[in-house]
């Protein structure tokens, strides 16, 4: 589910458990990322599939990238693998109107 910023934090509190995705670079992820995020590279397939394999699909994960495209494709391999709760930032962290570490 592609969702703007407050939407995408509004969204949290429904969630006990939950797990903030960053599917870009490593290098992206050092210049600044959204606290708490896990990154998750979507460029680096195997560490990807891998990545999917190793977490809960009944979790809930909020997933952003730099503009909001490869969250979007991440949402949709992830639906594939069976996750049911995976929720894009739109405009990713280029509109990201909030702390970063």
């Amino acid at each position: 589910m592609d969702l703007q910023q407050q939407q995408w934090i509004d969204q949290q509190a429904n969630f006990n458990d939950f797990e903030i995705l960053d599917v870009r670079t490593p290098d992206e992820y050092e210049e600044g990322h959204i606290p708490q995020a896990t990154l998750l590279d979507i460029n680096d397939a195997p560490a990807f599939v891998a990545g999917l394999n190793a977490r809960n699909q009944d979790k809930a994960y909020f997933v952003y990238c730099r503009s909001g495209a490869r969250s979007a494709r991440a949402c949709q391999v992830m639906a594939q693998y069976g996750f049911k709760n995976t929720f894009n930032l739109l405009g990713g962290i280029m509109n990201w109107q909030g702390p970063i570490e």
